[in-house]
């Protein structure tokens, strides 16, 4: 199903005229990559995207039209420009659209819409552009870890590291570099003074045309002697909840039930209930996570989709972006340089090369 036939179907289902889209990340999926973002702080770009059952079209400001027009949209969407002095946004999209309508941002008269369902599964062009950006992320992320020393603080690698994404077009949501010290005791390390000591974890979530791709790398000088067991157990982790994944998604099951194997595989490598102390990842593609596994979560697990497990045990983790479908398993967040070690699913028939510790 194409990416209109799902709006089409959406209209229909909902009795609705159009749907108009400026949160960022559903602006990009409706316009094959557009960026409507000024500034970075907001939920809601500088132009909406919108269908109408016949074409997408962008309501934007006189100030932002000429850009969007050169650098973000083909040429056959429409722009229609309204003065920035005049009209807010919302105001401007009402009298834009057909009505009944609904928007994924607050626009008088129309309906709410969440985008999240409507992006999934992906398209075969969005596969391509997240292939793309799986390769350049890791490429990134890799070559920053090769050269990091102990004496680096978390801050230093952060600059580093952000700026080998964005000088290849990559935006970074969320970079994450925990040094020894701060990894055994935060699941969430967000970068500090401190100096990377023994080993350090790097994690990113970064974004381009609106899709997103997590990974982490491990990197050790003098690492602990646990550090290479507890990676191994957390890598055995998230293959379990990869293949899970596919077996569910083949079955029409629900997140849930990936969720129950994540703990199941908890159990199997002698960490149960390690679970409750950071989530665990979920389906990713035009947002970090399209949604996050918990116990009984009812969304679905849909096929082609990215996904991105992060399983933590107590100062390892591993986390890359994959694309999960009917007949594969495809690791997209790679350049093939990074040691690996293979290991198998809990409860599932599968074996997967995993990113393991790069010793320095």
């Amino acid at each position: 199903m194409t990416l209109t036939d799902r709006l089409d179907q959406y209209l229909q289902t909902a009795g609705l005229e159009a749907v108009w889209f400026a949160r960022p990340n559903a602006f990009a999926w409706l316009t094959g990559g557009g960026d409507n973002v000024v500034d970075r702080e907001g939920d809601i770009g500088v132009a909406a995207a919108g269908y109408d059952g016949n074409e997408v079209r962008v309501v934007t400001d006189n100030i932002e039209a000429p850009r969007l027009r050169d650098e973000e949209l083909d040429s056959g969407v429409a722009v229609e420009t309204f003065d920035w002095h005049a009209q807010a946004l919302a105001e401007a999209v009402s009298e834009a659209s057909p009505a009944p309508a609904a928007a994924d941002f607050d626009v008088p008269g129309f309906e709410s819409v969440d985008a999240t369902r409507l992006r999934q599964p992906l398209t075969d062009s969005q596969v391509e552009q997240y292939r793309e950006l799986g390769r350049d992320t890791a490429d990134a992320v890799e070559t920053v870890a090769r050269k990091v020393e102990p004496s680096h603080t978390e801050l230093d690698v952060t600059a580093v590291l952000r700026q080998e994404l964005e000088g290849r077009g990559i935006a970074t949501p969320v970079v994450l570099v925990g040094s020894a010290e701060r990894a055994q005791s935060y699941r969430h390390y967000t970068s500090t003074d401190t100096e990377l000591g023994d080993y350090a974890l790097i994690s990113v979530t970064a974004q381009r045309n609106g899709l997103h791709v997590s990974t982490t790398r491990a990197v050790a000088f003098d690492p602990p002697e646990w550090l290479a067991e507890r990676t191994r157990k957390a890598t055995r982790v998230e293959t379990s909840a990869l293949a899970a994944t596919q077996a569910v998604g083949r079955e029409g099951g629900t997140a849930g039930d990936v969720f129950a194997a994540i703990q199941d595989a908890y159990a199997e490598v002698g960490w149960e209930g390690e679970w409750q102390n950071h989530h665990q990842g979920g389906a990713a593609g035009f947002a970090g996570r399209e949604w996050i596994a918990t116990p009984g979560h009812e969304s679905e697990v849909a096929l082609p989709q990215g996904y991105a497990w992060n399983p933590t045990i107590d100062g390892a983790k591993s986390e890359d972006t994959y694309l999960v479908s009917d007949d594969d398993i495809e690791l997209l967040s790679a350049t093939g340089d990074w040691p690996t070690e293979t290991v198998s699913a809990v409860g599932y028939d599968l074996e997967l090369p995993r990113h393991s510790v790069l010793e320095l």
